[in-house]
């Protein structure tokens, strides 16, 4: 099995690049319903993730920032706080299990780290999941002869 297998590609990906404003982060996380965002530069690469966190630190740490204030502050000038590690579309399967058990979502570049997409931990666990009821079916099937 290949990390292929499970990625979702960018242009189904909500993803920020680092030039996105505050305000229009916080506005597309919101519409989404998504608390991390993947960010991508302007060469296509992977930049890192953007979370609530990180903008409600930002916030909290902003005397006097207002909602006007937020659009002219970029994600750029934003600390990001959570690491989501990148792994490369020809990694182990193991390599996304293990990145997949400590992140919500794990981005995938190709060879030139060039953001291709991302696998999320929920299709991961689902798939699992089906395994394990495909064994268990096939198990009731032989004992029940």
């Amino acid at each position: 099995m290949k990390v292929a297998f499970f990625l979702i590609p960018k242009n189904e990906v909500v993803f920020l690049t680092p030039k996105t404003s505050m305000r229009q982060a916080l506005e597309r996380m919101e519409r989404h319903s998504y608390s991390a965002v993947p960010l991508v530069d302007d060469k296509g690469c992977y930049a890192g993730t953007i979370t609530e966190g990180d903008l409600l630190w930002k916030l909290k740490n902003s005397q006097e920032l207002n909602i006007n204030g937020m659009e002219k502050i970029t994600l750029k000038e934003i600390a990001c706080h959570v690491k989501n590690k990148p792994v490369r579309i020809d990694a182990r399967i193991v390599d996304l299990l293990s990145a997949a058990s400590e992140q919500n979502f794990v981005p995938v570049v190709d060879d030139q780290d060039v953001f291709i997409g991302i696998v999320r931990r929920r299709e991961i666990i689902e798939y699992c999941a089906e395994l394990i009821r495909s064994q268990e079916s096939a198990g009731s099937r032989v004992e029940g002869g």
